[in-house]
């Protein structure tokens, strides 16, 4: 008798067990498929949100993918598709200023901005006008200047590839490599084409240049706003003034601009205390950049200007001007009144975007509209192009300010 319960409650044991485990294995499965339908639902709730009634493009992105690795007779890489789909979609925001950086261009950018790179020698903008990128500055010594590249000069190709549409960043990553090897550019310059190949090599940037003319004014030229700019700015001014100069240029003639933190620290040497810029994002919020110094020029301060003053040059010829430190001589300025941020990714790529719009102290919008010189000298854009290469006699514009100069 014992034995037979013995066997029973054995029997009945490995029934229950057998049955908690397909009991387990059952809300398991359930579980699994919960986890999943959750999951897809939020993800569709989410797509949906984000992209509406459209097709999901990831989903999209996969059968153009599959059409051309199935049916095209052109060589697909997918690498490249990929990085060329980051560029197109920052390209949909239609802002010159936003852009992707894969980790070449990104180091090259990094570089650049540094002061010291492995190229040719020369700075550049994009024409919003033309879509191309035009040479600003052919720095002293440098590769650009010894096969005689010139301020003005159109980008039209870099080894062979178009550059229509390309922004500065991508045509200076092609521009930019190892040293020691060649990069052919083609060339647009008074509507004939120019073809040049130049030998890169490391480059130091001279992003200031300083001396005194007609005997006792001091003449300071700011090439671009990068790392290096503010010790060679600020070592400059203070050898002109030990020359007991009686006035001062500051000439950002074709500055393409640089660094927000680099402006505002030659603003620190120039202003008395107070604001320099101040910038508000897509909420409304203000940044306020102070110069907290409460240095006083006490001798009569020209800037001078042209069209291809932007960015950086702006926020500072506006900050000269109302402060009252100064006047601004020249032509009406480029106006990019906009701040850009650069937000890394986790591959080591990033992105670019505009994020702000500056404003002067007084609290004016230079964006599109630029700055109007106090007293305007015109010259034909060849002129204004070569500024930093004319003689005295040559120079128009560098002339008045020297009028004024004396006359103060």
């Amino acid at each position: 008798m014992n034995e037979e319960i013995s066997e029973m409650y054995v029997h009945n044991s490995e029934e229950v067990k057998s049955t908690k485990v397909v009991f387990f294995a059952f809300g398991l499965l359930v579980g699994i498929v919960l986890t999943f339908a959750i999951t897809l639902t939020a993800f569709q709730i989410r797509t949906y949100f984000i992209w509406g009634d459209t097709l999901p493009p990831e989903t999209k992105i996969l059968e153009i993918y599959s059409i051309l690795e199935n049916h095209s007779i052109i060589p697909v890489d997918r690498n490249v598709l990929i990085e060329n789909m980051y560029r197109g979609l920052l390209a949909g925001v239609d802002d010159p200023y936003t852009y992707y950086f894969d980790q070449d261009s990104l180091t090259t950018f990094l570089e650049r901005t540094d002061g010291s790179y492995v190229g040719v020698g020369m700075a550049v903008i994009f024409d919003t006008d033309e879509s191309r990128v035009v040479i600003t500055t052919v720095f002293a010594g440098s590769p650009a200047e010894e096969v005689g590249l010139l301020p003005g000069d159109i980008i039209l190709e870099v080894d062979g590839t178009d550059m229509y549409g390309n922004n500065t960043e991508e045509v200076a990553s092609l521009v930019r490599g190892t040293p020691q090897t060649a990069v052919d550019l083609r060339i647009l310059r008074n509507n004939n084409i120019l073809d040049f190949t130049i030998t890169r090599r490391q480059v130091s940037v001279p992003t200031v240049v300083h001396r005194i003319i007609d005997e006792n004014i001091g003449y300071l030229r700011i090439e671009s706003f990068d790392g290096v700019t503010v010790q060679q700015f600020s070592d400059a001014f203070d050898d002109l003034r030990n020359q007991n100069i009686t006035g001062l240029v500051i000439d950002v003639r074709n500055n393409p601009g640089g660094l927000l933190d680099t402006v505002i620290a030659i603003g620190d040497i120039l202003l008395p205390a107070g604001s320099i810029m101040y910038s508000e994002n897509s909420r409304g919020e203000r940044t306020a950049h102070l110069s907290e110094t409460n240095n006083i020029l006490d001798i009569p301060l020209v800037m001078l200007v042209n069209g291809g003053s932007a960015s950086a040059s702006e926020v500072l010829t506006g900050a000269v001007r109302d402060h009252g430190v100064g006047v601004v001589v020249g032509e009406q300025t480029f106006g990019k009144g906009v701040v850009q941020s650069l937000f890394p990714l986790s591959d080591g790529s990033a992105i670019r975007s505009t994020v702000a719009r500056f404003y002067t102290p007084n609290g004016t919008s230079i964006h599109e509209d630029g700055i109007t010189p106090d007293f305007i000298v015109e010259v034909d854009r060849e002129t204004a192009m070569a500024s930093a290469r004319l003689t005295l006699d040559e120079d128009i514009q560098l002339q008045k300010a020297i009028e004024i100069l004396t006359s103060n």
